[in-house]
């Protein structure tokens, strides 16, 4: 004697169905994009910023400049223009407390050399509104060019880790001496110029 089982076919369940390969492809697509961004950033992080030695030319930029901020007239300016000048860039924001403190001492630097038009001091400003840098510039009396540092491209072509820093450039774009970190006295500022020339 066979036994019958009858069918259930009313409780099958229909087959699952996979990811759509399209969605796959891009799900992968944005994952390996993801990891090749933090190892650059990790590439970077290691290499630190830029340091004495090295030569600018081949991250040279051009900076707008803030209105009542411009170089000889121009509101733009690049490090291939000022070569055959000292040149003092200094990267600052207005929500940096160390900035401030050594705002006086920087602009009174620039005061000393402005005169002979020797030695070019050039400030950008990262990570700020045009508003609140303009603000800035006027409380603490600072006449140098200045302009702000559009997508953080230069402050990330000189690979800076805060703000303040300044990096001071010889006649022929070479990095000289970098400062981490603000300058205590105009001397100082001074002193690192004058072994320039």
């Amino acid at each position: 004697m066979t036994e019958n089982i009858p069918e259930n076919t009313s409780s099958e369940t229909p087959p699952k169905k996979g990811m759509p390969l399209w969605a796959q492809i891009t799900g992968w697509g944005v994952m390996i994009a993801l990891l090749l961004i933090v190892f650059v950033g990790l590439q970077r992080a290691r290499e630190g910023n830029v340091q004495a030695g090295a030569e600018t030319a081949s991250f040279d930029f051009t900076l707008p400049l803030f209105e009542g901020y411009e170089y000889e007239g121009k509101d733009e300016v690049s490090l291939t223009d000022l070569r055959g000048k000292i040149v003092v860039l200094n990267f600052w924001a207005t929500w940096c407390v160390p900035c401030q403190q050594e705002a006086d001492e920087m602009e009174e630097a620039w005061q000393h050399y402005q005169p002979d038009g020797d030695v070019v001091f050039i400030g950008v400003d990262y990570v700020d509104t045009e508003p609140e840098a303009l603000a800035y510039l006027e409380e603490y009396g600072i006449t140098y060019p200045n302009g702000p540092d559009m997508g953080t491209e230069i402050s990330q072509a000189f690979r800076i880790q805060g703000v303040p820093e300044t990096y001071f450039l010889d006649r022929d774009g070479v990095v000289q001496y970098v400062q981490k970190g603000p300058f205590a006295t105009t001397q100082q500022i001074i002193g690192i110029v004058e072994s320039l020339k």
